[in-house]
């Protein structure tokens, strides 16, 4: 009599055993239920208010463009190289700080574009440097294509 109370006691706490598992694992799956309605990811405000403070200075060194298109016509060596150092110094800074505040998805395809557009003032500069024109025109055209590749990742201001 007492072995059958055992069993059937072991039995019972078998069943509230798998009872319990088959309770916590339904709570723990409704938690975690994939069919909830989820928001896309999003920039903050602050973070908008910042990249289009940034993207201004960024906008104004590309606005420098035609003045430097045409001092490398003239073959201006001093005065390309100190629009360079100069006005144009910032665009890599400027886009740090853009990239910095960009989506996650969007922050590796934004700074391979960054660093491209610094890689080429830098060969700008160096042409300038050495006043091989070939070169100076060469890399002019590299400038102003990631000018305006990194100008595309820039997220439009949704309230303007």
């Amino acid at each position: 009599m007492v072995a059958q109370l055992v069993f059937a006691l072991r039995s019972a706490l078998k069943r509230f055993a798998v009872l319990s598992l088959a309770v916590v694992l339904c709570l723990g799956l409704a938690a975690c239920d994939g069919n909830q309605a989820r928001k896309p990811p999003t920039i903050s405000p602050a973070d908008m208010a910042l990249i289009q403070r940034q993207a201004a200075g960024f906008q104004a060194a590309k606005d420098r463009l035609p003045e430097l298109a045409e001092l490398i016509n003239e073959r201006n060596w001093v005065f390309t190289r100190n629009l360079i150092h100069g006005p144009m110094q910032e665009v890599g800074r400027e886009m740090l700080y853009i990239n910095q505040r960009l989506l996650p998805a969007d922050r590796p395809a934004a700074t391979k574009l960054a660093n491209q557009l610094k890689a080429a003032l830098a060969e700008l500069d160096e042409a300038a440097k050495l006043q091989d024109g070939e070169r100076l025109r060469k890399g002019y055209i590299k400038v102003a294509s990631g000018f305006g590749a990194y100008g595309d990742v820039i997220p439009a201001d949704p309230l303007g």
